[in-house]
């Protein structure tokens, strides 16, 4: 299940890139979730470890890749961290869904991300840590912690 707690978490991993450059393993592109997500998000092939191509960039390592991208390999190689998912474009949002139906995994989101018609996540900002699978309900709470009413843990 995807946990999403609007606004800052105390727990949370703010700085995605700066965080990525420094923890990330030259293998994590090796798999195939993140060569999925490479070519899709960034448009770009991986060629062997820490080696992606682009037709516009030509050839570049990991901590070159969008922060999106970043983003979603710490999320997908470090689950049990907080990671701040406001780095990732609405593009992301069916990965980040994708990832959690065999785990759980918390993040923070600061703005308000399009996840779809149908999906289903868990706002932790609730005391009893709601499920909510309507749009409607998700924009309305999102705008509810983001404005900073009752942003609790």
């Amino acid at each position: 299940m995807l946990r999403i707690f609007f606004g800052k978490h105390p727990k949370e991993i703010y700085n995605t890139e700066v965080y990525y450059a420094n923890q990330y393993d030259k293998m994590w592109v090796m798999e195939p979730f993140a060569k999925k997500i490479i070519k899709d998000i960034d448009d770009s092939t991986v060629i062997g470890p820490d080696l992606i191509e682009n037709d516009i960039f030509g050839k570049f390592n990991s901590t070159e890749l969008s922060a999106g991208v970043k983003t979603l390999l710490l999320i997908y190689n470090q689950p049990k961290k907080i990671f701040n998912i406001s780095n990732c474009g609405d593009n992301c949002s069916k990965y980040l869904l994708e990832m959690a139906e065999n785990k759980d995994i918390t993040v923070s989101l600061h703005h308000l991300m399009d996840f779809g018609k149908s999906f289903s996540v868990k706002i932790i900002n609730e005391g009893k840590r709601k499920v909510i699978t309507d749009p409607i309900e998700y924009l309305m709470l999102a705008d509810r912690y983001l404005r900073g009413e009752e942003n609790e843990g």
